[in-house]
């Protein structure tokens, strides 16, 4: 099993890369970067927001070359995950989920066409529910909302 850490204000930059990465390769059908290019400053904003929240928590395991996954969570809301794409099949989307499950978290947002992550929740035991919304990063697409089921 990894080891994860809290995150500091001062890896936002490292969080901020990371998600870039993994949704630069799992969702490049959702956001093709050469008409969507990924939103670096308006993303890095968000986790120095996120960093300050005091109800959120943010853990990530680091690795060789800066930061391998990270979950953000509050006691409710899974808020974010990402698995830098070279470390994909390790468990650590697992071990983040089962993180933010320990603190209570039982409800999520995934874009709806998040294929691999909506296959890890779905095995996890999570279900969507009939609620959408629209993601905040042009295209604007369409996201789920998913609840643990126990």
């Amino acid at each position: 099993m990894s080891e994860w850490r809290r995150a500091a204000p001062a890896d936002a930059v490292m969080l901020t890369g990371v998600e870039r990465d993994a949704n630069l390769v799992a969702l490049a059908h959702v956001f093709p970067p050469e008409i969507h290019p990924f939103p670096f400053d308006g993303v890095l904003g968000r986790w120095r927001e996120v960093l300050a929240d005091d109800v959120v928590v943010v853990d990530v395991v680091e690795g060789r070359d800066g930061l391998d996954a990270y979950v953000a969570h509050d006691r409710t809301w899974l808020r974010h995950l990402a698995v830098r794409p070279a470390c994909w099949g390790r468990g650590l989307a697992g071990d983040a989920v089962a993180r933010a499950t320990a603190a209570g978290a039982h409800r999520l947002w995934c874009l709806a066409d998040n294929h691999r992550a909506r296959g890890l929740y779905d095995h996890l035991g999570w279900r969507a529910t009939e609620l959408t919304r629209t993601a905040e990063w042009s295209p604007y697409p369409v996201e789920i909302e998913y609840r643990l089921v126990t």
